[in-house]
């Protein structure tokens, strides 16, 4: 059995950051402090600009508003045309295997990350084989699940049904249930994903993968490093990604660098050691947020300000981690779409609403694309907010949210 690594401490002479300070690096790296373009001019420019400073865009299903990768980037640019993401995610044309700026995996949940991530998840794809349930269904649709992956590899890009149109008739329908309504074709689908063995082309206009092969979407040096990996200890690739969720987040505590690729095991602990020993990070003090080593990227600068008002997804990287968004802000966020209605105490889908470096209040929204309206059903502000400078401010970000949704107005759900 391995020894875990002791808890790190701060060192004695470690430098010290304010919490003011610690948010703005935060809010800095996260892309905050960039400026926007005017509104509907940003181009793919500043939409890959939003991806080397987040990284990982968490992917959702839940539509009561749009799609929740959309988000992030009209949080960080204003209002921009969603195409733009669709054709990072998709490609374009000839070229769109070398010109495809993100792919779909598990990262932090289902996630949108830059094809030079996807090979350093390796260690994920090999302990999805290992699985009980992997192994399980692996050894019980065996016939099925190799017919499956020889469609994609053959006729892909293909969604889940148009899987199961190229396969034998008859095949992969039966009775059996399953979980989330999947038919066994869509389990082979998500297992083969999972591994690595297929990815996704990208998402139809109903949100449904489109499975191919990885040599079909990805550079061929990506394929290439994924299948070396597989062959490798994977403590060098978790370091790397430990290192890109440190520049991503500005600075963390362990957990939260962790909880960006949901990383766990004491090769965390290991990776964070290797970044400092290559002067990659340095542990700091951050008083009034934790008592626990802050690690945060040597040399990056803290600006002076950093002020705006932006709308985060419940989704956004900045908000994820929960105990950080609390501890750097004093918001305590949490999502309650699953939570029953009559005991949700904000809201079925809750936006952060950040002012000049300070979260100061939360709204609950939803497109009623049939009335043609942004609907507020409800505004929550934080203690002590001045509500006569914010209220407005709120106002600005809902007609600028509208507009770029398509909708004529604000509405403000009667309480």
């Amino acid at each position: 059995m391995a020894t875990p690594s002791p808890s790190p401490t701060v060192p004695a002479r470690a430098p010290t950051l304010s919490l003011a300070q610690a948010r703005r690096l935060a809010l800095a790296a996260q892309g905050f402090a960039d400026p926007r373009p005017a509104p509907g001019a940003a181009t793919m420019r500043h939409v890959t600009r939003v991806v080397d400073r987040v990284q990982v865009v968490q992917i959702d299903s839940v539509n009561v508003l749009t799609r929740s990768q959309y988000l992030p980037f009209f949080s960080r640019l204003g209002p921009y045309d969603p195409a733009l993401l669709d054709r990072a995610r998709d490609g374009a044309g000839p070229r769109a295997r070398t010109g495809r700026r993100l792919v779909e995996y598990w990262a932090h949940e289902a996630s949108l990350v830059p094809p030079s991530t996807w090979p350093l998840l390796t260690f994920r794809m090999e302990q999805a084989r290992e699985r009980a349930w992997s192994r399980s269904f692996a050894q019980t649709h065996p016939e099925l699940l190799e017919a499956v992956r020889t469609v994609v590899r053959e006729h892909g890009p293909l969604t889940s049904r148009e899987v199961e149109a190229h396969l034998p008739h008859g095949a992969g329908r039966s009775d059996e249930q399953w979980g989330w309504n999947w038919s066994a074709v869509k389990h082979c689908l998500e297992l083969l994903f999972w591994s690595g063995e297929i990815t996704s082309a990208g998402r139809t206009t109903s949100f449904e993968r489109r499975y191919a092969a990885p040599e079909v979407v990805l550079p061929a040096e990506v394929v290439a490093r994924r299948e070396a990996l597989a062959h490798e200890d994977p403590q060098e690739a978790v370091t790397e990604l430990l290192g890109i969720s440190l520049r991503a987040h500005g600075l963390g505590t362990q957990r939260c660098l962790a909880d960006y690729f949901r990383i766990r095991g004491p090769r965390v602990a290991r990776g964070l050691e290797e970044l400092e020993a290559r002067g990659e990070a340095e542990r700091v003090r951050v008083p009034g947020w934790t008592d626990r080593p802050v690690w945060r990227v040597p040399g990056m600068r803290v600006p002076r300000r950093v002020p705006g008002a932006a709308l985060l997804s419940p989704f956004d990287s900045l908000v994820w981690q929960r105990e950080r968004t609390e501890g750097l802000w004093g918001m305590r966020f949490r999502l309650e779409i699953y939570v029953p209605a009559p005991q949700r105490q904000y809201g079925y889908y809750v936006l952060p609403f950040l002012l000049d470096e300070e979260l100061v209040g939360r709204v609950d929204l939803k497109a009623d694309r049939a009335a043609g309206a942004l609907v507020a059903r409800a505004v929550h502000w934080e203690p002590g907010v001045d509500i006569r400078r914010a209220a407005p401010a709120l106002q600005e970000q809902l007609e600028l949210m509208a507009r770029w949704l398509g909708l004529a107005r604000v509405d403000f759900a009667k309480t």
